[in-house]
């Protein structure tokens, strides 16, 4: 039985090396694949049972061995919804079942892959280039919150993102202790004349809240304040409008008072420049005066905001803005211009914007960069884990299904980042894969030379009954 056990042992070596071939070739042709994951071949031998001292080496029979959890490398593509995960996990996908356009159904199943060539159709989906349709979840574009906990098949179209009133300007400023107001380089006081400004439209009141500079008294208004800078607000439509502003010193405070105080200080808003009867407001005053300690610091208003008034500037009415100093942020120091200083003037609103771009950050977020200047996360791109990456079964385009002996998936990147505009190569290396077709290829040869010497051997048998 020997001669035959041996043909037997020889063709089993045959076909375990022809399968190792198949995948092989499998390996090469898929080299330039995204995301592809190699299959490797691993060999086990059968052994007849025989006692201890009569067993032989017995017959061989191949198997697939997975390379799921080695890593490709990146390559950098510059579009902006390629996706590479470093590290482990795969993407949650799924596929079309039927459908066009806003009206495709999907199959709702979970499937994965680590193919991140994923670019947006027509309707706005993000699919790769095998067809499989990325899944996440939304982003609350008011709270940040994500909606859902399930991921679903995200769609990012390109509507317009709502416009924005502004609520809050954030000013930071230091005022100078002796303004270089017009009638202080004349050889005047440094203080606001107070004969322009008008309180509720009858007497002239500088220090009463929302007081009024007529078209008649700008010169001497002007002559008497210093530019405060100027910053675009916008209504609740998104239509922009300027806030210039200017500061006037209107004492110098109370040393008596506690706390002591070193300066009165009146924020004027302009209204209308170009303003010239006496019925004509040019210009208004806030809320509330502003004063200042031994230290430069504010004293009042305490919590350090000062409310805008509501007026119409250009036809566009604000309301309801509130200059926001953070309780240090505006000073009173000496500055030998004379002149304020501006360190920063900024606002929370905006018009409303279109998308114009959209990218991947490490974390896994879908980054909306709008028209108007405004980023925001739109998505979260759902990442799987599983407890053992190399029993998924494997699927065409580069899927993978979740097996029993895969365990179910673990969602969230754990360690892993995500690199954007990137995609993971095969795994598959070229020079790897010629070293096992050589190896395989003389395997191959080797039973077939034992196929010859075993028919050689049983021709020998036949003739000696001649």
């Amino acid at each position: 039985m020997g001669v035959f056990s041996a043909l037997t042992t020889a063709v089993s070596g045959m076909t375990a090396q022809s399968y190792a071939l198949e995948n092989i070739s499998g390996n090469i042709a898929n080299s330039r694949t995204a995301g592809y994951k190699r299959v490797d071949t691993a060999f086990a031998d059968l052994v007849p049972d025989a006692a201890l001292r009569r067993q032989v080496a017995g017959s061989v029979q191949a198997f697939s061995q997975a390379t799921n959890s080695i890593q490709g490398d990146l390559n950098p593509t510059r579009i902006d919804t390629n996706i590479a995960i470093n590290g482990d996990g795969f993407f949650v996908v799924d596929q079309r079942a039927s459908g066009v356009g806003a009206n495709t159904q999907f199959a709702n199943s979970n499937l994965y892959t680590r193919r991140g060539d994923f670019d947006f159709d027509a309707n706005g989906y993000l699919v790769n280039g095998a067809g499989y349709y990325l899944k996440g979840l939304k982003i609350d574009q008011v709270t940040g919150q994500l909606i859902g906990t399930q991921p679903d098949v995200l769609r990012i179209t390109k509507e317009q993102f709502p416009a924005k009133a502004t609520t809050s300007i954030e000013y930071r400023a230091n005022i100078p202790a002796v303004p270089a107001t017009t009638q202080k380089t004349q050889g005047g006081t440094e203080f606001l004349n107070p004969a322009s400004v008008t309180a509720a439209g009858t007497a002239p009141n500088p220090y009463a809240a929302n007081a009024a500079v007529m078209g008649n008294n700008i010169s001497s208004f002007l002559a008497t304040s210093i530019p405060g800078g100027s910053v675009t607000v916008y209504d609740t439509l998104g239509k922009a409008t300027s806030v210039e502003m200017r500061w006037a010193k209107i004492d110098n405070g109370n040393p008596a008072a506690v706390p002591p105080t070193t300066g009165t200080w009146g924020l004027f808003v302009a209204q209308d420049t170009s303003a010239t009867g006496a019925g004509q407001v040019a210009y208004v005053q806030t809320g509330q005066n502003v004063t200042f300690g031994t230290t430069g610091q504010m004293v009042t208003p305490a919590t350090g905001d000062i409310t805008l008034p509501t007026m119409t500037i250009n036809g566009t009415t604000i309301t309801g803005i509130n200059l926001t100093t953070g309780g240090n942020g505006v000073t009173q120091n000496g500055d030998v211009s004379g002149q304020i200083d501006a360190r920063s003037i900024r606002q929370d609103g905006y018009t409303a914007g279109t998308l114009d771009r959209v990218t991947v950050s490490a974390e896994g977020q879908v980054i909306g960069t709008f028209s108007n200047g405004q980023v925001v996360a739109l998505a979260q791109v759902s990442v799987a884990r599983f407890n053992a990456d190399n029993s998924l079964k494997r699927l065409d385009g580069g899927a993978f299904e979740e097996t029993i002996e895969s365990g179910p998936p673990i969602i969230g990147l754990g360690t892993s980042q995500m690199v954007g505009g990137s995609v993971e190569q095969s795994n598959t290396d070229i020079a790897d894969e010629f070293s096992k077709m050589i190896v395989t290829q003389q395997a191959y040869s080797a039973n077939t030379k034992v196929i010859t010497t075993a028919q050689e051997m049983l021709s020998a048998v036949f003739n000696i009954i001649r």
